[in-house]
């Protein structure tokens, strides 16, 4: 399959639904619901506000038309293995025109997006080697866009960036965050994603851990667990882990 096709296929499923629901809220419902599921598989801190909110969303569809948003999701992740370079969520966004409900945004595209990630990693092997772990960080994030650039472009170098490298991101909007959340999740990146305007709730050493972070199961978890595996309970004993794991 290609990475058309899957998009074909997810316009489809988004569309289908779009007969009867304002495509704002579908999307808007498919990114948080999608989300807390892939939160409250390996981080229980916040679980029962963010299954408030899930199932804040869910409820307002049938079942056979909730069934339809981890199709979706499943969709997203075939995407990523076909294919990681590559925002995927910020391309649909775009192509499905919903920037214009969004107050205008219009997010970086790829090509232009690797070019800068390219530009940023000439002493990136070097600094793996004197440091062990570095950190990459963009305030204003949107779906992710620079930051999965980054992450291929440390692939390239030859840097194992699901271990070497500390992804910090920001966004005012819970919507664009959550996109960037869940495309670098997929993507297996140690990553923490802080809902919040960066000039005036900026991150910091002495920054509250709340339900305005979310980190990424590979920050959590500290492993390679794959994606899917994450929400296989046989395989994913964090899953039922009550005590935390230090952040």
């Amino acid at each position: 399959m290609k990475t058309s096709e899957v998009r074909k296929e997810f316009v489809n499923l988004f569309e289908g639904l779009a007969q009867k629901y304002s495509r704002h809220q579908i999307w808007s419902d498919f990114i948080i619901m999608s989300a807390c599921a892939i939160s409250n598989a390996c981080d229980r801190r916040f679980f029962d506000v963010r299954e408030a909110m899930y199932m804040d969303c869910v409820k307002k569809y049938k079942r056979e038309e909730a069934e339809v948003f981890p199709e979706m999701l499943s969709l997203v992740v075939i995407a990523f293995e076909i294919n990681p370079e590559q925002d995927f969520l910020g391309e649909i966004f775009g192509s499905l025109r919903l920037h214009n409900e969004w107050r205008g945004q219009f997010f970086t595209p790829y090509h232009v997006a690797r070019l800068m990630a390219d530009i940023n990693t000439g002493n990136l092997v070097k600094d793996v080697e004197e440091k062990g772990l570095v950190s990459v960080s963009d305030c204003c994030c949107g779906a992710g866009c620079l930051l999965i650039a980054f992450a291929n472009s440390a692939k390239r170098a030859g840097v194992n960036y699901q271990r070497n490298i500390l992804f910090v991101a920001q966004d005012v909007d819970l919507i664009a965050g959550l996109m960037c959340y869940i495309q670098l999740s997929i993507l297996g990146c140690k990553a923490y994603i802080k809902i919040g305007n960066s000039l005036t709730e900026p991150i910091t050493t002495d920054s509250v851990i709340d339900e305005t972070f979310w980190f990424t199961p590979m920050y959590r978890m500290g492993n390679l667990l794959t994606f899917m595996e994450l929400f296989d309970e046989t395989k994913n004993e964090n899953f039922r882990q009550e005590e935390e794991i230090p952040a």
